[in-house]
């Protein structure tokens, strides 16, 4: 029989790993890698993107009148005088979501769309 004996001098230490290093072709090549699928998707959205169907159906359009503010002018006094005969709160909530304003505020010259129900 025979024996074997290893040293701790046989046994070689394993090396850090080595980094990945690239090269300016290297990052060239990794941009243009990842620019393709973004061009694709222009591309795509360039060509389809203004494509609609005609047809002959009618579009229903919102027609309104504008009214220009003067001054000591509220959105009370002007429900009451463009609709007379309507509740002034439904006129003021139809004027208010028509012209996207908020909590009421006027300014002097500002011009003010009327729904066209009211305007006639």
């Amino acid at each position: 029989m025979s024996t074997i004996t290893f040293s701790s001098a046989a046994v070689l230490p394993a090396g850090p790993a080595t980094r990945l290093r690239l090269t300016a072709r290297g990052r060239r090549f990794v941009l243009a890698l990842a620019a393709v699928p973004l061009a694709g998707g222009i591309a795509v959205a360039a060509l389809s993107g203004g494509t609609a169907i005609a047809s002959n159906e009618t579009v229903a359009t919102a027609s309104f009148v504008t009214v220009t503010v003067m001054p000591g002018d509220t959105l009370w006094s002007i429900a009451e005088s463009v609709a007379p005969g309507a509740d002034p709160r439904e006129v003021i909530g139809d004027i208010t979501r028509l012209n996207m304003l908020q909590g009421g505020a006027l300014q002097i010259g500002q011009e003010i769309a009327i729904p066209a129900q009211y305007s006639e």
